[in-house]
């Protein structure tokens, strides 16, 4: 099996790079790795309290860094090294300051592994989520360098209770924390006693992003003479159902964030909608659309909508919902959302719908149209603290 994987990754690196011919995120992807040895030789130099944090993307960059911030109160004499495996969360965070140094994770070769860790030489190990590479938890298990997963899901059908390959992976982890208790009983059900329940930290993330109060003068100015709806997160198959609403209903006024910025353009004209870089305060209220053309203020933009259309639930799974929950914004979104503990939560308690086609769309907007915001404030407040526990095991 540890061929079979090897080999599986050098083909998927290979099909990265084919794509990089005609794909931007791939070409960034390839070219974000270039020298990346050398430069981290030059970066990192002869550091001895290195502490490697990883996450894929963005999102799972939410997670961490609620950990990291409270990692640096605990182990002030340490440094933090950050890496991402995909574009969308390395080129957003690569100058973040609450960190020493951002690269991306070389893919996972066992020369890479071995070579990213002689170098690196990290003190311990902090994987978030689903971040499994396993020459690399090879290679800090050899090493005896203490490796934790934070917010880790599980489900049955994963290959960690199907092949015992898989499963002896998970044995070279140090701790393994978890959200629920449904993946605690399934790891237990393999015998891997190194993990706990601590929950999910984006919960501690979204509440501290909300403290922050950013106000955005622009979006606030645009969202209050109409009711407001913020569609964060956008795919196309997403856009299709919306600009069918918009066309439809035009007493809302409506906020679009897409996930990517390739058909922003189609989008605009296709809306009649105002990009976030050419407002002003003159022509704010020109359009009831207001398309979203930078990175990084989404979280803060749902304040200012009555509610949060999710994007992602026709394609893979939603995004970051809670981002929206945390202002009392009761949430819509497609119907693959069945691996986000959250969203099933919320659906439950009524404070989400998924809807698979635009009039269960306005359905869903009728429905909500009196949402009592407590009950989304409420589960915030019961789900947050994961932080602090993993942080005191840390």
């Amino acid at each position: 099996m540890n061929t079979i994987y090897n080999i599986i990754i050098h083909i998927y690196t290979l099909a990265i790079k084919v794509s990089s011919l005609f794909n931007l995120k791939a070409r960034l992807w390839i070219e974000g790795r270039k020298n990346i040895f050398n430069n981290l030789k030059k970066k990192l130099k002869d550091e001895k309290n290195t502490v490697w944090f990883h996450c894929a993307s963005l999102g799972e960059f939410e997670q961490a860094k609620p950990i990291i911030n409270a990692y640096k109160l605990k182990y002030p004499n340490h440094k933090i090294l950050l890496t991402f495996f995909s574009p969308s969360g390395f080129e957003v965070q690569k100058s973040n300051p609450i960190v020493d140094w951002v690269f991306y994770l070389p893919s996972d070769t066992k020369f890479n592994a071995k070579t990213f860790i002689n170098i690196t030489r990290p003190i311990k190990a902090i994987f978030i989520k689903y971040e499994f590479w396993f020459n690399y938890i090879n290679e800090l298990y050899n090493k005896k360098i203490p490796l934790y997963i934070v917010s880790a899901i599980f489900r049955k059908n994963q290959v960690f209770f199907k092949l015992k390959w898989f499963e002896n992976q998970l044995r070279k982890i140090t701790h393994i924390f978890v959200q629920d208790k449904q993946s605690h009983d399934l790891l237990n059900s393999i015998h891997i006693n190194s993990q706990s329940i601590s929950g999910d930290s984006r919960f501690d993330s979204v509440i501290a992003n909300a403290e922050e109060k950013q106000n955005i003068k622009l979006v606030k100015e645009f969202s209050q003479n109409q009711i407001t709806i913020v569609c964060g997160s956008t795919w196309p198959k997403d856009e299709l159902i919306l600009k069918r609403l918009i066309k439809n209903h035009q007493s809302y006024n409506y906020i679009i964030a897409p996930h990517e910025f390739n058909n922003i353009k189609n989008l605009q004209k296709q809306t009649n909608g105002l990009l976030f870089s050419k407002a002003d305060k003159n022509n704010i209220n020109a359009s009831n659309v207001l398309i979203i053309d930078q990175i990084g203020i989404l979280s803060h933009i749902y304040r200012y909508g009555k509610y949060a259309y999710i994007g992602g639930g026709f394609g893979r799974g939603i995004h970051n919902i809670l981002e929206a929950v945390i202002y009392g914004v009761p949430v819509i979104f497609g119907p693959k959302y069945g691996k986000f503990k959250e969203a099933r939560d919320l659906v439950n308690k009524k404070a989400a719908k998924s809807i698979n086609n635009y009039q269960e769309l306005v359905a869903a907007l009728g429905y909500f149209e009196k949402f009592d915001k407590s009950i989304t404030k409420k589960y915030i407040n019961e789900n947050s603290g994961a932080t602090n526990k993993i942080v005191e095991t840390l």
